[in-house]
Parts: structure tokens; C-alpha cells; sequence
């Protein structure tokens, strides 16, 4: 791309012109369902949806920057109250966009970091990478030869967030996809909040500097390193560290016994993230993570992208717990004591609805089961007990359960909290399955959540 929409009149003209056109098809659409038989109407309703959610998405990935990623986060709240059509399109909106050129983003550079500092660097101009909010550019420092990442920070991207969030919003009202009564202000206030926090790059930085710190003496891990001298708000510089995407065929190929472990040592990450430090790189695009494969010595997970990080206080984490060993234990009561403590119920729910949830939890935790429990299906179990992430229908088993009692209705937009915990949750399972890891997990999780489930009492 040779430009950028950055002004908010252009933007807020681009997204006007949409919602116009998705108002005036909504009233066509509506009264043709008129004529339509109750089967005819809702294939009718499906195909609406999904050409319109198309639509949105297609406008959002043109004009890239904050309203862009706005539409990845609506995907995230948008499973409770918009219609599965459109959810689906919208979580297709991924990180990987079209680059910009390099005139467009020099002058950001240019301006972060000085005219003597860029002439230290050999950069390339062809990026790396390009996302929603800016692009990473492969770079060397001539005096050693340091090979180094700079991410920049799409012209305007910052400015333009508290109008695309109003433009989005209207949108969102205009195109109908949203159910009459739902409340949007707290979901679009919590985007609002969330694309602050991803475009302060000094903001990364010290989380990337934090999790360098607590993962330095680990040699399973490797955390880029920052560099100051060629780093603010809008660009942020890091040393290059090598690696393959999880689905290379390098990693696909490596041995059971190898892969078993990256995945062990993936979900050890994840619950030391949560349940010790509070503190989670809640964005699990698999762009976030590369694998260094070796010869001799652990193979390595590198970790990138600090930008989503999130912190959570240890009385969420402890309410959590108790939801974690209510399910595991089977115990009805202290799910719902947990899930009233962190806000995602009360005491006015039904009880056939509390009863449903309990249902749902026990059925997540399957792969933290021991093996002889009989509450794995065998066909998920290796001969000596190990479970096989990659064969599990687990996630399926589990929308079916919400779906067949409706929980969507009575979670209409679950604590933010939740959300992104359960974001970097789902992308635990995705990575472990892509893997095809086959991992007894409780002797991980069960010292944990016990410990802080205790603690509490």
C-alpha cells in the first residue's frame, strides 16, 4: 500500500459510506424475509450476516491501523451477542495485512529516533512483518553488526482511535448485526482502553523488559532484548532472534519425545504467567511465538510481542482457582462461589443456568483428569495415560454444552478479565494440538491452583 487513510474524516467517511449502504440492504433484506418461509428466512439471515460481517471486514482491512484492530477485539466479545456468521469473518481479520511502503513509514522513524541514529542502521525496506497498527523491518547496526527488529508505528494510528472507535460503533448500529437492547458502550470502552495500551510502544517495552528479566536464567525461553538508543512511544527496537513458525515442517518433523516436551514447557509457561507472576501476554497469534529447534541442549520457544500483556490481581487469580478445583473436584458449590467472586455470576442466576455452567467447567478441565478416572474418552488416551491434545473434540464438546443451554444469553459479555484470559487459553490448546503433544497435564496444573485454592481459605 503507497498511503494510508489517516485523516478522520477520511476514515469516518470510508465507514459512513458502509453503514449506509448495510442499512438500506438491511431494510431490502427485511422485507423480503417477509415472503420467505421460517427455513427460507433464516438461510436468508445466515447469508446476510456473513456478506455483511465480508463487508466490515473488508473496509476495516483497507483502512488498517486502530479500526482495524478494533474489529480482531470485537471478534473476542462479539461470540455473546453477535450472530456466529459474523463472528467468523471478523476473527479472520488477522495481523498478517498488507505492508505499507517504506516512504510511509521512514518519516515515523525519522522522527523517533533522530537522523544520526537511523544512519547507524542498515534497514531493509521490504518489512518483515506488517499488522493492524504498524509494520517490523529487519535492521543491522553497522558499527557491530547487531542483527535487530524495529517495529513502527503506522502515521496517525494513535490520533485516529477515539474517532474510529465512535465511527465503529455506529457501524456496528448500522449494519445490524448487533441484537436490539445489547449494551455496546462497555465492550467498545474496553477496545478503547486496549488499543491505548497496544499503541505505547514504551509501554512494551517494559513488559518485554519484565518477562526478559523473570525468563533470563531459563534457557527454554529466549525474550528479545530492547534497545533503548532506538526506541519510543511509536517505534520499538529489539534484537532479531531466529526461529520457525509452530507449523514449519522442521518442528512438524521433530520426534514425539521433542515435541512433548515444547509443549509441556508451553503450558508451564502459561500457568506461570497466570497463577504465579499475574501478569499474561494475552495475544496467542501464532506470530507471537517461533521455535528454535537444536542440535544439542532444549529447543527453544521465542516469545514476541508484549504489546497485549494484561495483569491480574491475585484475588481474581484465587477466585479463578477455586473455580479450577471446584471442577476438577466436582464441586458444584465452589464453581459458583468462584465464578460470583470474579463477576462472571450472581446470585439472581438460574439455577438450571448455574447447574449448565458447572457442566461446562467440568467438561474443560478434561485434559487435567487423571487417567484412570474414567472421564476421558479412552480414545483421547495414549496407553500409559497421556492425553492427545491434537485428537480432542474437546473445544466442539464445549460450545455445545453453552449452546444447548443458552449460556450466551445470561453471559452477555463476560468480565474483560475472562475474555483475554480465556483468549491465551484457547491459544494453549491450539498450540499443544498443533503440536501434536501427547501430555499428561495435572501433575502441572493441580500443585498451582491447590496451592492458591488453600492459600485462600
Amino acid at each position: 500500500m503507497s498511503a494510508l487513510k489517516t485523516k478522520p474524516f477520511e476514515r469516518n467517511l470510508a465507514l459512513t459510506k458502509l453503514g449506509i449502504g448495510t442499512g438500506g440492504r438491511f431494510v431490502a433484506h427485511s422485507m423480503a424475509n417477509a415472503f420467505r418461509s421460517a427455513e427460507g428466512r433464516k438461510a436468508a439471515d445466515q447469508t446476510f450476516y456473513v456478506e455483511r460481517a465480508t463487508e466490515l471486514a473488508d473496509a476495516l482491512g483497507q483502512l488498517k491501523g486502530s479500526v482495524m484492530k478494533a474489529g480482531q477485539m470485537l471478534s473476542l466479545y462479539g461470540q455473546y451477542f453477535l450472530p456466529p456468521e459474523a463472528v467468523a469473518v471478523l476473527s479472520g481479520l488477522q495481523d498478517d495485512t498488507p505492508s505499507v511502503h517504506w516512504r510511509v513509514v521512514a518519516p515515523v522513524l525519522e522522527r523517533a529516533i533522530g537522523r544520526q541514529r537511523m544512519g547507524e542502521l542498515d534497514i531493509e525496506e521490504v518489512p518483515l512483518a506488517a499488522a493492524s497498527l504498524g509494520q517490523a523491518h529487519r535492521a543491522r547496526r553497522k558499527q557491530d553488526g547487531l542483527e535487530l527488529v524495529i517495529k513502527i508505528q503506522y502515521p496517525g494510528v494513535a490520533d485516529a482511535i477515539e474517532s474510529d472507535i465512535r465511527s465503529l460503533s455506529r457501524l456496528v448500529g448500522l449494519s445490524r448485526l448487533a441484537p436490539k437492547g445489547v449494551d455496546l458502550d462497555p465492550v467498545f470502552n474496553e477496545v478503547r482502553e486496549m488499543l491505548h495500551r497496544e499503541v505505547d510502544y514504551d509501554s512494551e517495552a517494559n513488559f518485554t523488559n519484565e518477562f526478559q528479566k523473570r525468563l533470563a536464567d531459563d534457557s527454554r525461553f529466549v525474550v528479545p532484548r530492547v534497545l533503548g538508543d532506538y526506541s519510543n512511544d511509536r517505534v520499538l527496537t529489539t534484537t532479531f532472534e531466529s526461529g520457525v513458525s509452530v507449523r514449519h515442517h522442521d518442528i512438524q518433523s521433530l520426534d514425539q519425545a521433542r515435541r512433548d516436551r515444547l509443549g509441556k514447557h508451553f503450558l508451564e509457561l502459561f500457568l506461570t504467567e497466570f497463577f504465579d507472576w499475574g501478569m499474561v501476554q494475552s495475544d496467542p497469534h501464532f506470530g507471537n511465538y517461533r521455535i528454535r529447534p537444536r542440535d544439542s541442549g532444549e529447543d527453544q520457544i521465542v516469545l514476541l510481542d508484549f504489546g497485549a500483556t494484561r495483569l491480574f490481581g491475585r484475588s481474581f487469580i484465587e477466585s479463578y482457582s477455586d473455580i479450577v478445583m471446584g471442577a476438577l473436584s466436582r464441586n458444584a458449590e465452589q464453581i459458583h462461589r468462584g465464578a460470583i467472586a470474579i463477576g462472571l455470576m450472581d446470585d439472581h442466576f438460574p439455577p438450571q443456568v448455574v447447574k449448565a455452567f458447572a457442566e461446562l467447567c467440568i467438561q474443560i478441565v478434561e485434559p487435567f483428569e487423571a487417567p484412570d478416572s474414567g472421564r476421558i474418552p479412552q480414545a483421547l488416551l495414549t496407553p500409559d495415560g497421556r492425553y492427545r491434545w491434537h485428537a480432542s473434540d474437546l473445544p466442539m464438546r464445549a460450545g455445545r454444552i453453552a449452546s444447548r443451554n443458552a449460556l450466551s444469553v445470561h453471559f452477555r459479555v463476560p468480565p474483560r478479565e475472562i475474555i483475554f484470559l480465556h483468549r491465551r487459553l484457547a491459544g494453549v490448546f491450539i498450540m499443544l494440538s498443533t503440536l501434536r503433544a501427547e501430555l499428561a497435564a495435572r501433575d502441572q496444573l493441580l500443585p498451582v491452583v491447590a496451592e492458591l485454592s488453600w492459600d485462600k481459605r
